[in-house]
């Protein structure tokens, strides 16, 4: 079995992740637009590709799985998720399978606003969002909502572009300089996130890791413990069985006034997923289970709680005198 991971970066342990479930029974191909990304060099064999704004970006791909003979491809980035999703039954056609839901779910969960408002319509608590300012100075007014608030990019990741407003000044002048943002009602409760795998077969909830995070970094969870909530187990597989998404996703909620607040769905490996991994769940083999066709267990909540994970820097040292390096 051949596992394409695309845009590998900086995601060594996903890659080694994948490494060990095969063990001698598959490889792991890694690309990325540079060579000097440390985590392709974990994989069995590394492509250097363009990026995946070039054009004939994803014949390349295409090409790859026919050379290497790949029968699962998934990405770490999320400009590139919606380009597999897209193609999936091309992939499909040609006997690989994306790691990736729907399109339309994809597509839905890098809108955090239309994302916002199908947590509504399902009836699951999430904080209030608005697309002009005028939209939220009404809600101000009557007392709905007031200052401080999270300004974002209606798409957007790694938290990049993400302000904390706290006037009329301040909001009105992010919205001249830049278009497509939304108002968050700000949440100053406790973050949570949940490492979620939805069985690719059976389409059931067959894993939920949740961590209480204590810190971030460029939106990534930086420590975190484990944690059991059994109300926020049933709520999280609730709703993505009923919208139906496949694969690995990631999923932040926050804690505020007795009551969980959905926030966002990532539909792909989580930067914090080696906390899960650690802990037991063990979304690897759960993928290779499916692609063998074997329906997974469910297993929601098969972990300890009280495992911190302390993420740290680390380098990796090549010898590549004579290569020309692409950053």
């Amino acid at each position: 079995m051949n596992i394409l991971v695309l845009s590998a970066g900086t995601r060594n342990k996903v890659i080694q992740f994948f490494k060990k479930e095969l063990g001698d029974n598959g490889r792991v191909i890694a690309t990325d637009c540079s060579n000097l990304a440390p985590a392709v060099y974990d994989a069995d064999k590394f492509i250097l590709v363009n990026r995946i704004t070039a054009p004939g970006y994803m014949d390349r791909v295409f090409e790859i799985c026919r050379e290497e003979k790949v029968d699962a491809v998934l990405s770490l980035i999320d400009p590139e998720l919606s380009m597999i999703a897209e193609r999936k039954d091309d992939f499909l056609a040609m006997g690989v399978t994306p790691i990736i839901s729907d399109s339309k779910l994809v597509d839905m969960s890098f809108n955090k606003y239309e994302m916002a408002q199908e947590f509504d319509r399902q009836g699951f608590t999430t904080a209030k969002c608005f697309l002009s300012v005028e939209d939220f100075k009404t809600a101000q007014n009557a007392g709905e909502v007031n200052y401080p608030v999270f300004v974002k990019p209606v798409c957007g990741s790694a938290s990049i572009h993400i302000n904390k407003v706290n006037s009329d000044k301040e909001l009105e002048g992010l919205f001249a300089m830049y278009d497509d943002l939304m108002i968050q009602e700000f949440m100053h409760g406790q973050e949570y996130g949940a490492d979620v795998y939805i069985d690719m077969i059976s389409g059931k909830c067959a894993s939920i890791f949740i961590k209480k995070k204590i810190k971030m970094r460029a939106g990534e969870t930086d420590k975190s413990v484990s944690v059991h909530i059994p109300e926020l187990f049933e709520q999280i597989k609730t709703f993505v069985e009923a919208e139906g998404f496949r694969g690995i996703i990631d999923i932040d909620i926050f804690e505020q006034d007795c009551k969980f607040y959905f926030s966002e769905i990532n539909p792909r490996f989580g930067g914090g997923y080696p906390h899960a991994y650690a802990c037991g769940v063990n979304v690897p083999a759960q993928i290779i289970n499916n692609l063998n066709g074997i329906e997974n267990e469910v297993r929601i909540g098969d972990y300890k709680d009280g495992i911190v994970m302390m993420k740290y820097n680390e380098i990796m040292i090549r010898d590549m005198n004579g290569t020309e390096l692409v950053p």
